[in-house]
């Protein structure tokens, strides 16, 4: 996941000061991205601007140094709505933070790709559950070094097997149900019964 789609999806909520970036970082973003330094997001913005992706204005502030405003182009509004409506392809750890950060901001900005990326997702937990779930579990074969005790690895290591795949079981039902609320929003847009908010298109 490119830092600059997800500095793009950001700065698409509203415009921002360079510290105004950092604080969300530090606490929404904290999610998305760990430990976001302040001079990475600097080095972005700097190359964004460079691209035309972002540019900003200057905000006086009286006995203060001046401070930057930063805002989406045009120019990266067209690579912000590219990136959310190009192929999502999982990865292999269903709590990676990839999903969420593609959903969140696909969905705000384009229903139907954001449908594509929620099935894509179900479909491909549900192809790894079948693949995964009934695979040999435990060490064969093994020699360990002194110290390495392998009755209270494998305990601890089914104690980990049976959350992670209780885990990935709630995770796929919540996709199914959000999969549910998008279809049938997108077909209560289409009869006009839908009760959208303005929505940005390319």
């Amino acid at each position: 996941m490119k830092f600059e789609n997800v500095m793009l999806g950001v700065l698409a909520t509203k415009p921002f000061h360079g510290y105004e970036l950092m604080k969300w970082f530090d606490v929404e973003g904290q999610f998305i991205r760990s430990n976001t330094h302040h001079s990475q997001i600097y080095r972005e913005l700097a190359r964004m601007v460079k691209n035309g992706l972002v540019e900003y204005e200057i905000d006086p502030r009286e006995g203060k140094p001046d401070a930057k405003v930063y805002r989406i182009t045009e120019v990266g509004q067209e690579v912000l709505m590219a990136w959310i409506r190009s192929p999502y392809e999982p990865t292999s750890r269903f709590q990676d933070a990839d999903f969420n950060t593609r959903f969140s901001f696909t969905v705000a900005l384009d229903l139907e790709a954001a449908l594509r990326v929620v099935e894509n997702e179900l479909a491909y937990r549900r192809a790894q559950v079948a693949a995964s779930r009934v695979r040999k579990r435990g060490l064969v074969g093994v020699e360990p070094i002194e110290g390495f005790d392998t009755g209270r690895y494998q305990r601890y290591g089914e104690q980990m097997h049976y959350f992670g795949a209780d885990s990935v079981d709630r995770w796929m039902n919540w996709l199914d149900g959000i999969r549910t609320t998008i279809t049938a929003e997108l077909a209560s847009r289409e009869t006009g019964n839908g009760h959208d908010s303005e929505e940005h298109t390319a």
